[in-house]
């Protein structure tokens, strides 16, 4: 192989090198536009969760009475039956709760606040026992 033969892979190289450089350009404005986009989009979620954390009762302020008074029966229910695992429909029958749907459903809300408090734990998938 002699010295043109030489210089001219070297240029074909180099010529594959910059289109490949410049495809790569293309794509880092492409994704630095569509990071852009991502970003601000965060930006407005953790805005909304804000508000909406604004919005409700901080956990300092006291409950409305009639709430205070079922949650209380609830902690009530678990530390008597400490290591009772209870399902919600059965917690609702110890209790004397109604057991249609939408009432259920408000006591397992309640539950899941109870469990980010830390005062019970979910065992299981609708489980809900004292924690200890």
């Amino acid at each position: 192989m002699n010295v043109t033969e030489l210089l001219r892979l070297l240029q074909a190289e180099h010529d594959e090198t910059a289109v490949r450089a410049d495809s790569l350009r293309k794509q880092i404005v492409q994704l630095t536009g569509a990071l852009a986009e991502v970003e601000a989009r965060l930006a407005e979620i953790v805005t909304t969760g804000k508000v909406i954390d604004g919005l409700t009762l901080p956990e300092h302020e006291p409950a409305p009475a009639e709430t205070a008074t079922v949650y209380q029966r609830i902690v009530t229910a678990f530390n008597e039956h400490p290591g009772q695992v209870f399902r919600v429909r059965d917690l609702h029958e110890l209790l004397g709760l109604p057991t249609d749907e939408p009432s259920i459903n408000v006591t397992r809300s309640r539950l899941g606040r109870l469990v980010r408090q830390g005062l019970l734990d979910q065992p299981g998938h609708g489980r809900y026992r004292k924690r200890t």
